[in-house]
């Protein structure tokens, strides 16, 4: 290739970089299995995760039958028990090791993901029945209130009512909390919600697929709009984003602590031990390595792990060598860190 004539980035004045079409190849360094489903994408319909149709209960539907078939090969391949039940006011999912024998003294409470309005309970199950399995430990998935008939902070009001509950039976410094995408910011927000409310903190948490910052925020959204196309990269023309979660933050401002901990250190420092999980090709890549930076300037201990040509909540591939270790290293961190 004559490197004389290639095509080569503007810097413009104001900071901004035009970057020139080029064509990005499966990393060298991704399992034999991530760079076969890299190149199925070429033949695979776009799964439309920015979900513009306005009728929600169609939307919910629509993720839910997604999500069946992948539900019906965890529970294949990691027999539980499923309880739907009611803790501290709030419908649960309650998950054990069909066989038995899971810790009675720990619990890990999981957020689903899905852009605070759909999720459940699809996308609970596919976070919750692997963890629950592999890591011996009861979770309890909650349904939290999401959009459009609620708005913030009605999902993490929910979260705390749950473990104030779960106090009755578990010491806080045994209880963990974890989610993906929405779930994971709704992670962020409830460790800062217990702080704000005087509650004790939890024992752990792990922010996967997400940051204590908002979603677009950074470069990452760029980048990947074009790389991964999950999700739409920001408008280039500068106008507002379509917004994915039905308006669940609307009227509230976007460095609001208990929305947004991670643009306020007094906060974040009194988290707990934090496990945050993300890939090169995720949308949430930016927030995810600003919260982990601004949780160790807060004197936090924080673990990051970006998955190398991965993209949004990639955990929940378990057919793939990453998606496996990523799970297998968050059932490492809760049994490290749950006292």
């Amino acid at each position: 290739m004559d490197t004389t004539t290639r095509a080569m980035p503007a810097f413009l004045p104001d900071g901004s970089v035009e970057v020139p079409g080029f064509t990005l190849p499966v990393s060298d360094l991704v399992s034999a299995q991530a760079a076969a489903m890299q190149r199925l994408r070429a033949e695979m319909p776009a799964f439309d995760a920015a979900g513009e149709d306005g009728d929600i209960a169609a939307r919910r539907a629509q993720i839910n039958a997604y999500m069946a078939p992948q539900i019906e090969r965890l529970r294949a391949a990691f027999p539980v028990s499923i309880v739907r039940s009611v803790i501290g006011g709030v419908e649960v999912l309650d998950v054990t090791p069909a066989e038995g024998g899971h810790d009675p003294h720990r619990v890990l409470i999981n957020l689903h993901g899905g852009a605070f309005c759909v999720g459940w309970d699809g996308v609970a199950l596919v976070e919750a029945i692997p963890i629950a399995s592999l890591g011996r430990i009861r979770v309890i998935s909650v349904n939290y209130r999401m959009a459009p008939e609620h708005r913030h902070p009605a999902g993490v009001e929910d979260v705390a009512a749950v473990y104030r509950a779960l106090l009755e039976d578990y010491a806080p410094g045994r209880i963990g909390i974890y989610g993906g995408s929405a779930g994971g910011a709704l992670t962020a927000q409830a460790a800062a919600w217990l702080v704000a409310h005087d509650l004790p903190q939890v024992g752990a948490i792990g922010v996967f697929g997400a940051g204590g910052v908002p979603f677009g925020t950074g470069e990452s959204a760029y980048v990947t709009g074009y790389t991964d196309a999950s999700f739409p990269p920001p408008p280039a023309d500068g106008s507002a984003p379509v917004d994915i979660t039905y308006g669940y933050f609307a009227g509230c401002d976007a460095r609001d602590p208990s929305a947004w901990p991670g643009w306020h250190p007094d906060i974040l420092a009194h988290f707990p031990p934090a496990l945050i999980i993300t890939g090169t090709r995720a949308m949430d890549l930016s927030p995810a390595i600003f919260t982990h930076s601004q949780l160790l300037k807060a004197g936090v201990r924080s673990s990051l792990i970006v998955g190398e040509g991965m993209g949004h909540c990639y955990h929940y591939q378990l057919d793939l060598p990453e998606g496996r270790d990523a799970v297998e290293a968050i059932v490492r961190f809760f049994r490290e860190n749950l006292t």
